[in-house]
């Protein structure tokens, strides 16, 4: 092998070494962060959501939030209340008095619910360590995940993650048309008190709500 070319696989050995690394890097900063939401009894998060997509004059704001335990959650957001109890979700639409409530398919793993915004990265796709921001004061470090699957419509996606706390900011969404959705959270609390009904449907509270049973 002649000089050029073992300085060019040198080179090229360097490279997927770091790659390696920033990957490992990657994972094992999100395996944190997992395991820092599975220490808590529950989460309640207020976010901002961001939908953006320059070429159809797409851009849209609105704010929500969540309460999170274990497989459980209760979410406000865009006018629409949704609860999960374990069992069924309930779609609340006061705008329209109307109630859907339908069986919760545990066996669809495509199934996108509140409870898998923090762990959704698990599997399912390749890291790469990424820029690191100072956010007032904070140091926001992102990792890169591409999915795995060509038939999944998003390009990448970006976490990025409190390095001191290990919580997750803010989750940037780019799809494959160009649409960019981004959530930052605006308020991360754990552990807080809650009502023991706070994860269930309460009919009569809604006497002139109508009322689709899906299943």
């Amino acid at each position: 092998m002649n000089f050029f070319k073992s300085i060019v696989l040198a080179l090229f050995i360097g490279i997927f070494s770091t790659q390696a690394q920033d990957a490992q890097k990657a994972k094992a900063l999100l395996d944190e962060v997992s395991a820092k939401i599975k220490s808590y009894d529950n989460i309640t998060i207020e976010f901002k959501y961001a939908l953006n997509n320059p070429k159809e004059n797409i851009n849209q704001e609105s704010k929500g939030n969540v309460t999170l335990k274990g497989n459980l959650y209760h979410l406000n957001f865009m006018g629409v209340t949704k609860i999960f109890d374990g069992k069924k979700v309930y779609t609340i639409v006061p705008e329209d008095e109307e109630i859907s409530i339908s069986k919760f398919d545990d066996s669809d793993k495509d199934a996108v619910t509140p409870n898998k915004m923090l762990t959704f990265f698990n599997s399912g796709f390749k890291y790469s360590w990424d820029i690191v921001q100072n956010v007032k004061g904070r140091k926001i470090q992102y990792v890169k995940l591409v999915p795995i699957s060509s038939k999944d419509q998003r390009k990448e996606v970006l976490i990025g993650i409190d390095v001191q706390t290990k919580h997750i900011y803010n989750l940037i969404e780019i799809g494959k048309n160009g649409t960019r959705t981004t959530l930052t959270v605006n308020s991360f609390k754990t552990d807080q008190p809650l009502s023991k009904n706070h994860f269930t449907f309460t009919e009569s509270k809604y006497p002139n709500y109508y009322i689709n049973r899906l299943d």
